[in-house]
Formats: C-alpha cells, structure tokens, sequence
C-alpha cells in the first residue's frame, strides 16, 4: 500500500525534543500530524540503527501507554503510523513504564514506544523511545528530531509499496506481577505499607502485587485518572505527600511509597513521617548489596550527598559521581558494570538482578525485602549510623533554554582557585561540604543543591557558589 510522507506543512516546536524523551502540550505541540511525523521517523531511524531490512523481515516493538486522557488517541496514531510503515506491535496497553521496559528483555521485539508525560500537568503527554533494549537520548533523539523535521518514512528507505504489519495484544502486567511474586513470595511478610499511586499507572501492578507478597497494604488514589485530582503526580515535591504521610503515621505503618504518573520515580516515607530521600534511599539499597557483592560499582548523580559516595566506598563498593538523567545513567552503567544506581529524583536502577532500568515498582519490592530480612527495623534505624549534615532541597530557578548552559560555564570560570567536580554542571567542593549548580536537561532552569557539616558552612558555600552565579547571569546576559 502507498502512503503520504511527504513533508507536512505543519510547524515542528523543536523543544518537545529533550534530552532523555519528547514531551510537549497535547494539541499544540503534539498534534495528530506531529506525531505522525514523529513515528515515521522512528521508523526509519530504528530500520537504520539495527539495519533491518523490511524485505526480510518485518520489525517488531511494543507499544504502552500512561493514563493521561490524550494518551489512548496518541497511541493509536503511532500504532496505525508504524503498522502501515511495515511494523508488527505488540499492544501493551495501559501500564507504568516500566512495565514497557521489562517488554523489551520479555518479549522478542526489536524496541519499543512508551506514551507518557511522566510528572508533567494533566495536559502534556509525550514518547520514551527504545532501540533493541536500549532507551534513545541526547544526540539519538536529535536524530529522530531531523528526520522527523525533513520528513522520513519506511516507503521512502526502500522505495516500494510496503505490506503493513500486524497488531497483537499482551498482558504485560499479570506477566510481571507473576515474576515478581516469584522472586518476592512472602517477603511481605506482614509489612504494612501505604501506598500512593497518584491516580498514575502504578495503582495497576503495586498494590496488588504487595499484597500477593503478604504485605498489609493500605492503598491511595490506586485508580489511574489522567487529570491526576488528588494531587500531581510526584513524589519527591513534599506538598504532594501530604496524605501519604498522615497516613502512614495515623495507621503506624512501616513505610509509605508514592509513585510518579508512569510509576518510574519513588517516594519513600518511614513511620514518622520522615522523607527519606534519594541519596538515602541509595545508602540502604547500596548497603544490601554489598554486602552480597563487595566490590561492585554503584552510581549516584552530582546531586546526592556525599554522605552516599563515603558509605559506599566504607561498604567495600566503588562510588561513581555520574551527571543527572534515566539515560545518561543507564548508559554509566552499562560501561562501568554497576550493579546499582539512583537519583534524587527518584530515579532507582538496579542491575543487581535486574534489568538495569529505573522501576519504582521493583526498588518498592528490595525495599520491602530489607526490611523484612533486617527483622523489620524501622527506615530510621537502618539510617542511625549515617552523620547528620545539613542540606538544602533542590533549588531551580527559571533561566533561558537559551543561556542556561552557558550561565554554568561561566560559573565554572568564576570558582577558579576552588576544588570542582564539572561532569555535570559545576560541584563546588570544600573540606565542610559542597555546592552545586547545573542546568536541568528538562526545563529552562538551573538547579542547585547544598550540603555542609553544620549551618554557618552551608551559609558559606552557599555565597561562594550563588556570588559566582549572579557575575554568570550578568556577564552572560551582557554579551
């Protein structure tokens, strides 16, 4: 059959095209033609990477969605886009990210398209694209971004009418949730556990899946609801764990978990109410492992304290500091063998077995394991011997696309004579603590974070690195 792929005339917003994904507002970024466009070009981008030829064989991906109310229409264009360009699909659904990840180490396919926004508001949705079992960013996602901009379509590759392809549904998530149980079978073990889904696509898998593990599990907002009415759906922003953490404390539970929209990002609360973040989740999953495995590389991002990177090399493991984002630390982990890896964000990868992919979901699972073989101590306790340093959140503060890296290169400039860690923006390093400030790959900001031993070493650094960041923006904007 021949199709139209021609060259639309409809204008292409090139900042849907991010670093790790392609995200933008339903309607006005992303149209029906948009993302026509978008999946021809993965098309042709996916035949090239992996050099099929569709006169041998046809490609095969899985396709998933989030539960975001655009989600099911952009589904179904990228579906009926990569049918007619020679493509079988495999129809996951609705189902957390993840759980499309796991797809593509399940099933026989040769990549895969994952329909979502993640955290972003109910009116953005957005595509995480795989290649083989890889997820594609930075230079990668460019390329999809010129083919997509020119236009580019499987007819045009092999200059032929193509057959289309086939479309087969799989339950991707009683699939998972039946491996799971296998591997976690009565870790639960009477743990009771709240957990907060967000009216996001972990509701699906995790409650149900605690509790056939013999967790007592009390669960919040499990069903999906793509305008997200309970809260939005992040869970390393406090005001969105609010009800989490009433709940947590008022049923004396264990532990509370809340979950991102595409279940890829975890929130972990203890009994107290207390936020356990993600450098301190790390040291408990890092702390496991090694003691398992002594010797193994673990990674944490330029945002984590320092605190994690001493604990790990005092465990027999070997600290990697390693820049911000789900694909960049994929690939570090990949290249350095690293068995675990996590992010403020929320961002846990484990690779220690497992895929090596960011799932909420599984790093609920290892959690819960832990507490259960340490004879249920508390997060607190597993935590009481790390030394208690003073830290900000993060700080983000709106800053042009346009300017942003370049107001970090030029904080660089201005902290010579300092100790510097730049493989992501710029750590400040001093003997009392550290400062940091880069630019997010994902808005048009730049982020900071603090720590020190004490307050009067925060307040110090914390001038250094924000003197040194006002001279950038001046120095910048007046050229």
């Amino acid at each position: 059959m021949t199709k139209n792929s021609g060259v639309s005339n409809t204008q292409l917003n090139e900042k849907i095209f991010r670093q790790y994904d392609i995200r933008g507002v339903w309607g006005k970024d992303l149209t029906d033609d948009v993302v026509r466009r978008i999946a021809k070009a993965y098309a042709c981008y996916l035949l090239k990477a992996l050099n099929l030829d569709l006169k041998t064989r046809r490609p095969k991906i899985t396709v998933g969605r989030d539960a975001r109310l655009s989600s099911p229409q952009m589904a179904g264009i990228i579906i009926e886009t990569l049918l007619e360009s020679g493509f079988d699909i495999i129809d996951l659904g609705v189902c957390p990210t993840p759980l499309q990840y796991y797809s593509l180490f399940r099933l026989n396919v040769d990549g895969g398209i994952m329909v979502t926004a993640s955290h972003n508001p109910p009116e953005f949705n957005g595509m995480k694209l795989s290649v083989g079992k890889e997820t594609l960013y930075g230079e990668y996602i460019s390329m999809i971004k010129d083919m997509a901009i020119k236009g580019c379509s499987s007819e045009e590759l092999y200059g032929e009418d193509i057959p289309a392809g086939e479309v087969t549904k799989y339950d991707i998530i009683s699939d998972y949730i039946n491996r799971m149980k296998e591997e976690f079978d009565n870790q639960g073990d009477g743990i009771k556990i709240v957990i907060d889904s967000g009216n996001g696509t972990a509701g699906l898998v995790a409650p149900e899946l605690l509790r056939q593990i013999g967790c007592r599990v009390i669960d919040l907002y499990s069903e999906p609801d793509g305008r997200f009415p309970a809260h939005e759906p992040d869970p390393v922003v406090l005001k969105n764990l609010t009800a989490l953490i009433d709940t947590v404390k008022r049923e004396g539970a264990h532990l509370g978990v809340g979950y991102d929209g595409d279940g890829d990002r975890i929130g972990v609360v203890g009994p107290d109410g207390e936020v356990i973040w993600g450098d301190r989740l790390m040291v408990i999953f890092s702390r496991a492992i090694l003691k398992e495995r002594p010797g193994s590389a673990i990674i944490g991002e330029v945002k984590c304290s320092q605190t994690l990177f001493d604990d790990i090399r005092a465990n027999g493991g070997v600290p990697i500091m390693w820049k911000t984002g789900h694909s960049l630390i994929k690939a570090k982990m990949k290249e350095s063998g690293a068995l675990l890896a996590g992010e403020m964000s929320g961002h846990m990868f484990f690779a220690d077995r497992y895929y090596g992919y960011d799932d909420a979901i599984y790093a609920t699972l290892r959690l819960v394991e832990i507490i259960n073989r340490s004879g249920k101590k508390s997060l607190k306790e597993l935590l009481e011997d790390l030394p208690n340093l003073v830290s900000t959140p993060e700080i983000r503060f709106d800053c042009p696309d346009e300017i942003k890296f370049r107001v970090v290169d030029k904080v660089k400039e201005f902290l010579k004579g300092y100790k510097v860690i730049d493989i992501d923006g710029v750590r400040l390093n001093t003997p009392d603590g550290w400062g940091l400030v880069r630019a997010s790959n994902t808005q048009p900001a730049l982020v900071m974070r603090f720590e020190a031993n004490d307050e009067e070493g925060l307040e110090r650094i914390r001038k250094i690195v924000e003197d040194a960041l006002r001279q950038a923006m001046d120095s910048v904007i007046a050229n």
